[in-house]
């Protein structure tokens, strides 16, 4: 069972990328499938959702995304290049109009005072126009983490609300 607020910004995803004709793809590491899964729990998901790729180990980021191996050894796993190679390859890989990325340290253990734990990067590759890139770092245990970043990455494929 998935949180509430999970699902209900996944059918709003779901919601604006059918309205936008769009199909979406999700690229994730830290999440490990979290995000294609709040979004494939939504009744109807499969007139938007195209694919989700799960490349937890960098060999995977390589195989299935294209991810240069020396981007990942220059930059490491959890960096802006990273994420940015991981949406586009996503794209690449699909036939989604959009596709996000998620690459993250969710701990407990594998953090270091240049990316601690908590450390998530996003990426967000859309046909025609520029990737977008957002950096954030969360607080709290694992699942804590895991949640909060793909609240993060839903939220990426939707415009910001007007306050």
């Amino acid at each position: 069972m998935l949180p509430s607020g999970l699902t209900d910004l996944a059918a709003q995803v779901l919601r604006h990328a059918e309205e936008r004709g769009e199909r979406v793809a999700t690229a994730e590491s830290c999440t490990g499938g979290l995000v294609a899964a709040a979004l494939t729990a939504i009744s109807g998901s499969s007139r938007v959702v195209d694919r989700g790729f799960v490349t937890y180990s960098n060999e995977a980021k390589a195989e299935m995304l294209g991810v240069p191996p020396d981007l990942i050894e220059t930059h490491g796993a959890v960096s802006r290049e990273v994420a940015v190679a991981m949406a586009e390859g996503a794209l690449a890989h699909s036939r989604a109009h959009a596709a996000v990325a998620v690459t993250g340290i969710a701990g407990p253990g594998g953090g270091s005072a240049d990316k601690p734990v908590g450390l998530v990067h996003f990426a967000l590759a859309r046909r025609g126009e520029a990737t977008r890139h957002a950096e954030h770092r969360f607080d709290g245990d694992r699942d804590g983490i895991r949640l909060q970043a793909a609240l993060a990455a839903l939220g990426l494929f939707v415009p910001p609300q007007p306050t």
